[in-house]
């Protein structure tokens, strides 16, 4: 019961970090507003690293993991989607978000020997890119050039988190997860202050109002500090493939959100192109829910003998 009112404030709180991001967008440029997301994030998680005794990495090649994949996953992504959701809506952001688990999909038959890719996870991404073509369709004819490229750019960010994600998996295992996403943020949040400060100027003289304040304090504390703790603690005491789940819950709670808050409007392109998208991710997740269980159930059948 615990567990699965953890993953009901997972869902509930990634969904509306698209709302909040969306809200501070509104005041703040987007790659410094991310960065400084990120230094409050990774202060308050060193904290915690601190307080619970835990070591640093001491490896050269840890340290390197978490430089690549922190400048992927909170660099790249973020920044992406940050500069991104400017131009498009907070429902569809999260929409094109959702086809992370696609990309990852494509990236781990390449890293990961035991997660080749099979005809069903095939038709699942392939439902997903046809959704997001659905999507782009009649993006740059209604919503302009901006639109597009915002589009574009949400497609990048997923694909930049899915890479991230298959090296973390393959390399990063003995990595404490509180340690790993400390430092992911620590190497990402560099290189979105290096571009963001020279292009968005001093965040001092920012429009700082309280909607912005709320926004920062919102996606830092709640949306990125707890939200990982919960989703750690989750994964340890949830199967993986049901905490896979969340995925097809986000972008549904961001939609939801956009159009009660925001008053965002959907074309049937957005609709339609979504619902694929959403079930092509199902399909990937329920496929590897179902090798999941038979797996387990054939160790413990070994196990029973």
């Amino acid at each position: 019961m615990k567990a699965r009112l953890v993953w009901l404030v997972l869902c509930g709180i990634w969904g509306s970090t698209w709302l909040f991001i969306k809200l501070g967008l509104e005041d703040l440029p987007p790659l410094t507003f991310a960065g400084i997301r990120f230094v409050i994030s990774c202060a308050i998680i060193f904290a915690i690293i601190r307080i619970r005794g835990l070591q640093l990495p001491r490896a050269r090649r840890d340290w390197l993991l978490l430089a690549v994949t922190g400048i992927l996953s909170f660099g790249f992504n973020y920044g992406l989607v940050f500069w991104g959701e400017q131009h498009i809506s907070s429902g569809l952001a999260a929409l094109l978000q959702a086809t992370l688990p696609a990309f990852g999909l494509v990236f781990a038959h390449f890293h990961l020997p035991g997660e080749r890719l099979s005809w069903a996870k095939i038709g699942g991404v392939v439902l997903g890119v046809c959704g997001v073509a659905v999507v782009f369709s009649n993006q740059l004819a209604v919503a302009g050039r901006q639109a597009l490229a915002g589009c574009v750019a949400l497609i990048l960010s997923a694909a930049f988190a899915a890479y991230s994600n298959v090296l973390v998996k393959r390399y990063g295992k003995k990595l404490n997860p509180a340690i790993m996403a400390a430092g992911q943020m620590f190497f990402g949040l560099l290189l979105l202050f290096a571009v963001g400060l020279p292009l968005e100027g001093n965040p001092l003289r920012f429009h700082w109002t309280p909607i912005a304040v709320l926004s920062l304090l919102y996606l830092a504390v709640v949306g990125s500090v707890i939200a990982f703790l919960l989703y750690y603690w989750l994964v340890q005491n949830m199967d993986v493939t049901k905490s896979m789940l969340i995925a097809l819950v986000t972008p549904v709670v961001a939609v939801i959100l956009g159009m009660l808050v925001l008053n965002e409007e959907f074309g049937w392109r957005t609709l339609a192109g979504g619902a694929m998208i959403i079930l092509g991710i199902a399909l990937i997740v329920v496929r590897t829910s179902k090798k999941h269980n038979s797996m387990t159930r054939n160790i413990q059948l070994q196990q029973d003998g």
